[in-house]
């Protein structure tokens, strides 16, 4: 049987879409005041994303439960205001982790889900293994979060941001640094200062030497499998008993028609 939304669920989920909503208006009415365009457009991005589970719902026929809701809002809240706009990122070193971490389980979720539909579609029925659906929701996550690492090294490349966030190493080997030039990297140990000498002076980077980008990517894409793997595990044993995968259904959408198709309750 499928968890039907009461009216007091409901009015949490609007509730909550009304506080953060209400909070961003107000960021970017302040950051407009300030001529802070960038930090506008943020919010103006917010509040866009902040309806994608409605038209999800309205569109699409899909009904997507309370707890995925309520996680993608917080998502979308802590990436694009508290992350960018309030620079966690750079406050809180676990937060871009922490953020990547989520986002590989909710991926997975939205991959298991497309699957989920194909196989109990009545138009599109497929009969396929739960092992194989885990398997795509997993791939689906993957490719999302590495379709996501190609648009931050465009942005840093075409617009000269810095959405891969650059590491601090003290080590590192480079083949580069082989004097013969074979291929025999050559390593540094105890790196305490990185100078720079560029066009308009020079810059000194203090505590070792400035990676950019490469260390944050990999560990991105890492996390990101994290949860991947968590919810293709949650998700392959909800498929193999539906009735016992109470947490991995909070996660899952489900199409409407499956709903309304559904047997009433015995008793």
């Amino acid at each position: 049987m499928k968890r039907k939304s009461t009216p007091r669920k409901k009015l949490r989920r609007s509730l909550l879409h009304l506080i953060l909503s209400a909070m961003v208006i107000l960021l970017l009415v302040a950051r407009l005041l300030r001529r802070d365009y960038h930090a506008v457009f943020l919010c103006v991005l917010t509040l866009l994303l902040f309806n994608v589970p409605l038209i999800i719902d309205r569109r699409f026929r899909v009904t997507v439960p309370r707890e995925l809701e309520i996680v993608i809002l917080l998502f979308i809240f802590a990436a694009e205001i508290l992350g960018e706009i309030g620079s966690f990122y750079t406050y809180i070193t676990w937060w871009d982790t922490m953020l990547h971490t989520v986002n590989g389980f909710l991926m997975a979720a939205i991959g298991f889900a497309l699957v989920d539909f194909l196989n109990d579609h009545p138009k599109f029925h497929f009969s396929l293994s739960p092992v194989f659906v885990a398997f795509f929701a997993f791939c689906f996550s993957m490719t999302v979060g590495v379709v996501w690492e190609f648009f931050e090294f465009g942005m840093d490349v075409l617009t000269a941001t810095d959405m891969q966030k650059d590491t601090i190493l003290h080590a590192f080997s480079s083949v580069q640094l082989n004097p013969a030039g074979v291929n025999d990297p050559v390593p540094l140990r105890g790196i305490t200062e990185t100078v720079i000498r560029h066009a308009d002076g020079t810059t000194v980077i203090a505590g070792g030497y400035l990676d950019v980008g490469l260390y944050d990517t990999v560990k991105d894409m890492v996390v990101n499998c994290i949860g991947a793997v968590v919810f293709s595990v949650v998700g392959y044993f909800y498929l193999i008993g539906r009735s016992r995968g109470v947490f991995a259904a909070k996660f899952i959408p489900q199409l409407k028609e499956k709903e309304e198709n559904d047997p009433p309750p015995e008793g």
